[in-house]
C-alpha cells in the first residue's frame, strides 16, 4: 500500500463546493451505505477517491474494490487512483484468486463479479473492504447481476454507489439503494447526495450543451420490392420511424454526409477557441462506424481514430485520443458512459439507441468542462424521444419501483444488455437487410438550448450557418441571450419581407406550431419547476386531443392559447 501522507484539510484542499458538501454530509453520519448522485463531467471520481483516502486514514477500511462497467474504466479508475496514492490493480482475474501484494485494492466489471461472486464475497470477507461501486445503475442491468452484487459484497465494512444517471426503464432493483415509497406507492430510489446538472451548469463545473436537429426527406425500399418515403422529424409510426431513422444513418445516403460536414464546420468553429478541441460521433454498429470514419477523411482530409467494442487497443486508443489534438473520434457504444475525454466539445449522435439512460450518458461526454466559456454542440436526427430528452436536460430523473409490467413490452435497458453481448461486425449480422436505402437527404431543423428552441431552414441557410458559427467561448447565459438576439434579428426580418399570396405547406405550419408551443412549455417549466411532460398532458386534459406529434394545426393553437392565459395569471 502507498497511501500518501496527508491531513483530512489537505485532501479536501481544491474540491469543488458539491463534493466538500458530499464529503462532509458522508462523515456526519458515517452510513454503511451512501449513494451519490452527481451530473457526468462533476467529478464523482475524485469525490469517491477523497472519501476513500479519508477512510484508510481513519483505519475504517484497509481494502478497496472499485466495480465499473467497462474494462476500459477499471484502468481509468487505477490512474486516478494512483494520483491519491492508492494502487489498484486494473488487470486482477477471477482465475488468480489472491491480489498481489503491492496494491491496496482492484477494480473489477460488473460482468466479472456476476462470473464469480463467492470469489469475490471471500476477498471482501477477508478486510475491512469499502466498495465503491461505479454507476451503480448497471447492477441491475440483470436479475442475477443484481444477486450477484449482493452475494459478493454483502458482508463489506462500507459501500460508496455513484451514478450520474440514477433511472432504468424496467423494474430490476439496484442493490444497496434505498428505495421510499411516494404519495402514489411507487417505491423511488433514494439518494443521500445530488448534484444535477441545473445547479452544476450555474457554478460552471459543466459545460452548456446546444443541440442541432436534422430532419430530412427518407425513402427506402422493403423486402418486398415496395419503396416508402417518410419525413424524418413528423408524426410517423413507430415502426415507420425507425425505418426512416435507419435510412438517415446510413453511410450510403446524404442524411449523415451532410451531417457529418457541418459538425466538421462547428467542430472548426470551436477549435478556433480551442485548438485541440474534439469531436465524437456514436455509432450503432461497427461497420457505420468505419463507413463514417471513410466519411470524415474526405471531408476533413485526415483519419478519425475509430475505437470497436472488440478491439483490444481500444482503452489504448482512447487515451491517446485524449492526448493528442485529433479531430475525430468514432466509436459504437462503449465509449458513451465514464469515458473521461474533456477535449470533445462537437457530437453527432448517429445511433438508433433511444432509452432516456444511453442518451444521457452519451451527452455526459460533452459536458465535462476544462475551464468556464465552453460550449459544447451536439448534433442529432429530428426523432421526437430525442428532441424531448435534449428539451429536458435538466430535468431530474429517478428510478420507480413498481410500475407494472405488462406482456409484450419493450425492455430497453435489457435490449442494451442482450447488445453489448453481441458481436456487433455488420448492422444484422446472419439478417437480410430490411430495406435498402434510396434517399436520405438532411434539412437543418432547430436548435433546442435550455428548453428553448430555434432556428430551422435548409442545409446551407443562413440561419443554419449562423448556429455553426456560434463562438466556442460562451457563458451559459451569453449562450441563451445570443440564440434569443438571432431568433428576434429573423422574425424582424420577416416581418420586413413583402407579403405575397404564397401559403406553406400544412407540414410547415405544423412543424412551426409544434415549436412555438415546445418553446413556451419550456419557458413555462423554468418559471414554475413543471417537468415538460406534466405541462404537456395538463394542455391535452385541458384543451383536448391527442399528443403533440398528433396534434391538429387548431389543436396545437389552443394550447398555444391556454399557455399564454396561464403566463398571464389566467386559467
Amino acid at each position: 500500500m502507498t497511501l500518501v501522507d496527508t491531513t483530512t484539510d489537505e485532501r479536501l484542499a481544491g474540491l469543488r463546493q458539491w463534493q466538500r458538501e458530499a464529503f462532509e454530509e458522508y462523515f456526519r453520519r458515517e452510513p454503511r451505505d451512501f449513494l451519490a448522485v452527481a451530473t457526468p463531467g462533476a467529478g464523482k471520481t475524485t469525490f469517491a477517491l477523497t472519501l476513500a483516502s479519508e477512510l484508510l486514514a481513519r483505519h475504517v477500511v484497509r481494502a478497496i474494490t472499485i466495480v465499473c462497467p467497462t474494462e476500459h474504466l477499471k484502468k481509468q479508475w487505477a490512474e486516478a487512483a494512483a494520483y491519491f496514492g492508492i494502487a489498484i490493480d486494473p488487470d486482477f482475474k477471477n482465475g488468480q484468486g489472491a491480489l498481489g501484494k503491492q496494491y491496496i485494492g482492484a477494480a473489477v466489471t460488473y460482468a466479472q463479479v456476476a462470473a464469480h461472486p463467492a470469489l469475490h464475497r471471500n476477498r471482501t470477507e477477508a478486510r475491512r473492504t469499502l466498495v465503491i461501486f461505479d454507476e451503480v445503475h448497471h447492477a441491475g442491468d440483470a436479475l442475477s447481476w443484481g444477486d450477484a452484487v449482493r452475494e459478493s459484497f454483502d458482508p463489506a465494512a462500507r459501500r460508496l454507489s455513484l451514478t450520474g444517471t440514477p433511472f432504468r426503464s424496467d423494474v430490476n432493483p439496484i442493490p444497496f439503494v434505498d428505495y421510499v415509497q411516494d404519495h402514489n406507492g411507487v417505491r423511488r430510489c433514494s439518494w443521500d447526495y445530488s448534484y444535477g446538472y441545473a445547479p452544476a451548469l450555474a457554478d460552471g463545473v459543466v459545460r452548456p450543451v446546444i443541440f442541432m436537429a436534422y430532419s430530412g426527406e427518407m425513402r427506402w425500399r422493403t423486402r418486398a420490392g415496395d419503396e416508402l418515403a417518410a419525413r424524418l422529424g413528423e408524426p410517423l409510426t413507430q415502426d415507420a420511424l425507425a425505418q426512416a431513422w435507419r435510412a438517415a444513418l446510413d453511410p450510403k445516403g446524404d442524411w449523415i454526409k451532410r451531417v457529418l460536414a457541418a459538425a466538421d464546420r462547428r467542430l472548426t468553429e470551436v477549435r478556433n477557441s480551442f485548438p485541440d478541441a474534439g469531436g465524437l460521433v456514436i455509432a450503432t454498429d461497427h461497420e457505420n462506424a468505419r463507413a463514417y470514419a471513410r466519411i470524415l477523411r474526405q471531408i476533413t482530409g485526415r483519419g478519425a481514430t475509430v475505437v470497436l467494442s472488440d478491439d483490444p487497443t481500444a482503452s489504448k486508443k482512447i487515451k491517446q485520443f485524449a492526448e493528442s489534438d485529433e479531430r475525430w473520434m468514432v466509436a459504437v457504444r462503449m465509449v458513451s458512459e465514464g469515458v473521461d475525454v474533456p477535449r470533445l466539445m462537437v457530437g453527432v449522435y448517429a445511433t438508433s439507441t433511444s432509452t432516456p439512460l444511453f442518451f444521457a450518458q452519451a451527452v455526459g461526454r460533452f459536458v465535462r468542462v476544462r475551464r468556464r466559456g465552453e460550449v459544447a454542440s451536439v448534433f442529432l436526427p429530428s426523432v421526437p424521444s430525442l428532441l424531448e430528452y435534449a428539451g429536458e436536460m435538466e430535468r431530474e430523473r429517478d428510478h420507480a419501483l413498481d410500475r407494472p409490467i405488462r406482456e409484450g413490452d419493450f425492455d430497453p435497458e435489457q435490449d442494451l444488455l442482450d447488445e453489448a453481448r453481441k458481436k456487433r461486425d455488420t448492422p444484422d449480422a446472419g439478417e437480410e437487410l430490411p430495406f435498402e436505402t434510396m434517399e436520405a437527404s438532411a434539412e437543418f431543423d432547430r436548435v433546442l438550448y435550455d428548453g428553448a428552441e430555434f432556428g430551422g431552414g435548409a442545409p446551407g441557410s443562413p440561419e443554419e450557418e449562423d448556429f455553426l458559427g456560434l463562438p466556442g467561448l460562451l457563458e451559459p447565459d451569453q449562450v441563451a441571450q445570443l440564440l434569443r438576439k438571432r431568433k428576434g434579428e429573423r422574425r424582424a426580418n420577416e416581418r420586413k419581407a413583402p407579403k405575397d399570396a404564397y401559403e406553406p405547406p400544412a407540414h410547415e405550419v405544423l412543424a412551426e406550431l409544434r415549436k412555438e408551443l415546445n418553446t413556451l412549455v419550456g419557458a413555462w417549466h423554468h418559471r414554475t419547476g413543471q417537468p415538460h411532460g406534466v405541462i404537456h398532458t395538463e394542455l391535452r386534459r385541458v384543451c383536448g386531443g391527442p399528443a403533440i406529434a398528433q396534434a391538429s394545426a387548431d389543436q396545437i393553437r389552443a394550447r398555444i392559447a391556454k399557455i399564454r392565459t396561464w403566463a398571464t395569471g389566467g386559467r
